[in-house]
């Protein structure tokens, strides 16, 4: 554990005094040194346009890009490197996707289909297409454990719904979603499915093919990477018929007064100068993911202290913790949610509070925020213990 924590300089800073304990994962992950040397080396060494001049420079920073193409596509097993489209993060992949499959196959009376707990990403540019197409925009329901309520699944579905967006991990609820369940039915209906994967890349072992989803979108910033950077897979027979978002350099294949054509896939996609310095980042990424294991021992140890605290209600609960990631929201009854983020920044503890992104979760539930912890590899048992025994002094001294 020693080793796995000096290669995050981060977790070696003290704040007001104290070190610092994050636990802020689930938003943003903190970055190896193997991912910062990356960065520095194609910033200070090969910084040059890519897919464009003939030079050493130009070349070098193309393999450099194209490289992390492929370690994508072999990481999430996808098909073929060209359906794997580079972004600038989750949030990019989703509205690409929304705007893109909206204008190939989305009219007016088609349904969508969201889930409840969704990130504000799988829902805003979802309720945008159906304003614009003229669609309609269904939910599929949770129920008080944060459980999508997949018994409501056969009346959602109908001849007219063209796509199901889901999770593949609740950023709020923690808990994992039959994602290949949710597919099958969803073909089933003659339907597509999307799943937004900014969480369930850092806690699954992601396989497009066997998930048998179409869409699969996740950031990098949070599986250890850099920020500004993303993926959208998709499978190659819905993307070549999806017309680009953004015109601009790289994406076309001819420019004439009278017409334009666009360049084959992923360039389709990939209008304007990439992330040069960042997208390549993932290589490294990706290794760091697939040496470090989440202490289950953590997860336990938190989800059972946490559900026995007097006066603090659990979000995300489940008999079967396998299918529960280190990702803990509550509410605490007469402490607002902020209040007690402060007191614990104080004590070097550094947690998310407020909406998480997902304000229609926070209605269904009936709070106007949460409190939320989220615990990565290099976070130990110490850290987990640090933390419960100073929730409980903040809750003390809000009471």
């Amino acid at each position: 554990m020693c080793d796995l924590r000096n290669e995050f300089p981060q977790l070696g800073r003290t704040v007001y005094g104290k070190p610092l304990v994050y636990l802020d994962n689930a938003a943003t992950s903190l970055r190896p040194r193997s991912v910062t040397a990356c960065w520095d080396e194609i910033s200070s060494m090969r910084t040059a346009n890519l897919h464009r001049a003939v030079h050493r420079v130009a070349t070098e920073a193309t393999e450099a890009y194209e490289a992390a193409r492929d370690a994508v596509r072999e990481f999430i097993n996808a098909p073929e490197r060209e359906e794997v489209i580079f972004t600038s993060g989750a949030t990019h992949s989703l509205n690409l996707a929304a705007w893109s499959f909206g204008e190939a196959f989305i009219g007016e009376g088609d349904e969508i289909l969201v889930d409840e707990a969704g990130h504000h990403s799988n829902i805003v540019p979802w309720q945008m297409l159906c304003r614009r197409k003229g669609a309609v925009l269904k939910v599929l329901q949770v129920d008080e454990s944060g459980a999508l309520r997949l018994d409501l699944l056969p009346s959602l579905l109908s001849s007219r719904t063209r796509l199901v967006c889901v999770a593949h991990v609740s950023n709020v609820l923690g808990l994992v979603n039959p994602v290949r369940e949710i597919a099958d039915a969803a073909h089933a209906a003659g339907a597509r499915i999307l799943v937004d994967g900014a969480q369930g890349i850092v806690h699954q072992k992601v396989d497009v093919q066997a998930l048998d989803c179409d869409f699969y979108a996740f950031s990098g910033h949070k599986m250890y990477g850099a920020p500004g950077t993303g993926v959208l897979w998709g499978r190659r027979a819905l993307l070549e018929q999806m017309p680009p978002m953004f015109g601009g350099g790289e994406m076309i294949q001819t420019v004439r007064w009278e017409e334009t054509t666009y360049a084959p896939l992923p360039q389709k996609f990939e209008a304007g100068t990439q992330n040069i310095s960042g997208t390549p980042c993932f290589v490294p990424a990706i290794e760091c993911l697939r040496s470090m294991q989440q202490d289950e021992c953590i997860t336990e140890h938190v989800y059972r202290e946490l559900s026995a605290m007097p006066g603090v209600r659990l979000f995300g609960t489940t008999p079967d913790l396998s299918r529960k990631v280190p990702v803990f929201s509550i509410a605490v009854e007469g402490a607002h949610h902020e209040d007690l983020a402060l007191i614990l920044d104080k004590m070097g503890v550094a947690v998310r509070s407020g909406q998480m992104c997902a304000e229609p979760l926070m209605d269904r539930f009936g709070v106007t925020g949460m409190l939320r912890a989220s615990f990565a590899p290099y976070n130990t048992m110490q850290e987990a213990e640090y933390f419960l025994s100073s929730l409980r002094k903040a809750i003390s001294m809000l009471k």
